[in-house]
């Protein structure tokens, strides 16, 4: 009788604890984690071929990137644990859930929509904030966890922060000036006072914007500062140069997909400068061309600054009209990472 009582006892705790999991970036080892970054690499690197599915990682434990012994397509490494959350939660009424993407999964994709990819999830406590590079993903929340083949060829970058609920108000006007292709989401009745923006994207409406462009002050869970660059098609400009670099006052070494035959030149005409990155070096050592690179970053080229940024657009002519935005931090281990990733670039 009382060994039935305490297998009563445990399997009662374990449902008690596994419902009141907090939703949040999950590292490696699956534990709750304030940000962590992801840098897939690409299959070639500089003509040697990998397996595509590779990836360095990084979080603020980690001095800086490490071979991930896991590959981008497990559930079992720091994207799939953290995606596992949304498949085995999202039609729970407890939570909130976004997943959009210019180049959905299985859906057409038309231009007009932000140049934007990422996933939101949070409940009346707190959640995460994944932004990323790479084309139809993830997947419809019925299919469960996998990664495209068609990202395996090029370097992808994707980008996870856990923040309270007072956040993501904030966050949700952010999207209405990224204008994303949702292709999938859910705003429950009792979230709706307080995310009535979220809730439109959500029924496929658009909402109303104020200015062409808005910077937010975000913190993470943690109390890491983060600022969300995001700008509408209205505002037409290379984020980089016309932005980014004069409201952060600092010149900028920017590494985005260098692939398109309409793709922008360093720029040395305003104060603060903008110069491409042509070859990335990751610890390994892991060398690639820029073109090899489908992700989008960008470090201060001074050291004193520490600025490094993680987002949607690239240094290309046809971008400049269409949504989308950076995250920028001073975090000293991601500035570190990304800065020592820079191998090389092209002057003004």
């Amino acid at each position: 009788m009382l060994r039935l009582f305490r297998v009563c006892v445990y399997t009662l705790l374990f449902f008690i604890s596994f419902s009141e999991a907090v939703i949040s970036c999950l590292n490696e080892d699956g534990q709750p984690v304030d940000w962590f970054i992801i840098y897939k690499l690409p299959i070639y690197k500089m003509e040697v071929k990998g397996s595509g599915v590779d990836y360095m990682y990084l979080d603020p434990s980690v001095v800086d990137f490490q071979m991930s012994k896991h590959t981008v397509n497990s559930s079992k490494g720091a994207l799939g644990r953290t995606l596992t959350q949304l498949y085995s939660r999202y039609t729970s009424n407890g939570s909130v859930y976004m997943v959009y993407n210019d180049a959905p999964p299985e859906l057409k994709y038309p231009s007009n929509y932000g140049h934007t990819k990422g996933v939101l999830m949070f409940d009346h406590s707190q959640g995460f904030w994944l932004t990323h590079s790479v084309p139809h993903f993830p997947p419809f929340p019925e299919r469960n966890y996998s990664y495209p083949s068609t990202g395996k060829y090029y370097g992808q970058t994707l980008l996870c922060i856990t923040y309270n609920y007072a956040q993501f108000p904030q966050i949700s006007w952010q999207l209405a000036y990224l204008n994303p292709r949702m292709y999938n989401c859910s705003v429950p009745m009792a979230f709706r006072p307080d995310f009535a923006v979220m809730a439109q994207i959500c029924d496929g409406k658009t909402p109303a914007i104020k200015n062409r462009r808005s910077l937010q002050k975000l913190k993470s869970v943690r109390g890491q500062t983060f600022f969300s660059f995001a700008k509408s098609h209205n505002y037409v400009d290379d984020i980089y140069t016309g932005w980014v670099a004069q409201a952060l006052g600092t010149d900028l070494l920017v590494e985005s997909w260098l692939h398109q035959a309409h793709r922008l030149p360093s720029n040395c005409s305003l104060p603060r400068h903008v110069m491409n990155i042509d070859r990335v070096r990751l610890p390994g050592p892991q060398m690639f061309r820029s073109y090899e690179d489908h992700s989008k970053w960008c470090v201060s080229y001074a050291f004193k600054d520490q600025w490094a940024c993680l987002g949607d657009l690239n240094r290309d002519s046809g971008q400049a009209g269409r949504a989308g935005g950076l995250i920028c931090s001073q975090s000293s281990v991601i500035y570190k990472a990304f800065r020592q990733a820079m191998a090389g670039y092209k002057h003004c």
